[in-house]
């Protein structure tokens, strides 16, 4: 019983490390100009087909949303201000506004959830073409919502107009946690679903996405005379992603996995059209590198 009662109180110390211990905004300050210049050029590039695309009996009806969502969770701002294209317009250029503050650290205690929401407003909207870009700028600027990521990396304190003193807050931690651990259900869930096709098992699939003229935008058909090449790509592509969740966590194992996301999230921006996706992945792991991070004397050691 004393052995347990030890073990118990290690586990319990261990899980306040990780959660509650105060860390500082340098790494979320660079996430989120990253992420949040990423989700104001995703959102701009709406703005030359915008009423084309977002207006009541636009290309993207929002009756698309009742075959995959409950209409009711699935809410967006643009149900509620009409067809009127200058009101569109209207929220529209705000909305921008607001992202590019948030990215640029102006008042971002308001920005980022106003940020974080209007993503997730404009994914709902936008059903029928949504890709993996959305899903992860939503989770990201949700947890940066939740933190204090504002004095880092911050126009606004650069001109003087933030006054405040970037403080080290439990915050943090808990924000970089959130998307650490959402990272890794992202990439295991990934991986687990790309073990049940035959082509990742017969080295072949990364041939398929990068011949295919759906999303080519690099010519890679020079890879069908190094067949080998591909089978070993294609291969490592589904050990990242399968492992990941275990060994991104160890300090051995960890700089392999973010030398291997460069190249591979590259690679899918480069060769396959979706370089917003990539870079917005690529700065999800920033998560996993610390700036100045955790005080040594309290990070767990792995």
């Amino acid at each position: 019983m004393r052995n347990l009662k030890f073990w118990l109180d290690d586990v319990t110390k261990a899980w306040d490390t990780f959660w509650f211990s105060v860390r500082d905004g340098k790494t979320l300050g660079l996430i989120r100009l990253s992420m949040g210049l990423v989700v104001f050029y995703s959102h701009l590039a709406w703005s030359p087909l915008l009423i084309r695309f977002l207006s009541p009996d636009g290309m993207l009806p929002a009756s698309y949303r009742e075959l995959l969502f409950d209409s009711s969770l699935a809410w967006s701002h643009f149900d509620w201000i009409g067809s009127e294209p200058s009101v569109l317009w209207l929220f529209h250029v705000v909305a921008l506004t607001i992202m590019l503050l948030f990215a640029l650290g102006f008042w971002t205690r308001a920005t980022g959830i106003v940020t974080a929401l209007l993503v997730i407003s404009y994914a709902n909207r936008a059903t029928g073409a949504l890709f993996g870009l959305d899903q992860i700028a939503a989770f990201v600027t949700l947890y940066l919502a939740l933190s204090d990521c504002g004095e880092s990396f911050s126009l606004a304190k650069r001109l003087g107009i933030s006054k405040t003193v970037a403080k080290p807050s439990v915050r943090n931690n808990v924000a970089i946690r959130l998307i650490q651990i959402h990272l890794c259900v992202v990439y295991l869930f990934a991986g687990l679903g790309k073990c049940q096709g035959e082509t990742w098992w017969n080295g072949e699939a990364i041939w398929g996405a990068v011949a295919s003229y759906e999303y080519q935008t690099m010519d890679m058909t020079w890879l069908a005379d190094h067949m080998w090449l591909v089978s070993i790509v294609t291969m490592v592509t589904l050990f990242f992603e399968v492992g990941y969740a275990a060994l991104i966590w160890s300090k051995l194992t960890r700089p392999v996995m973010l030398g291997l996301a460069i190249p591979l999230h590259l690679g899918i921006g480069l060769c396959m059209g979706m370089m917003e996706f990539g870079m917005a992945m690529l700065v999800a792991n920033l998560a996993f590198v610390e700036l100045s991070g955790l005080n040594s004397k309290n990070e767990p050691e792995r």
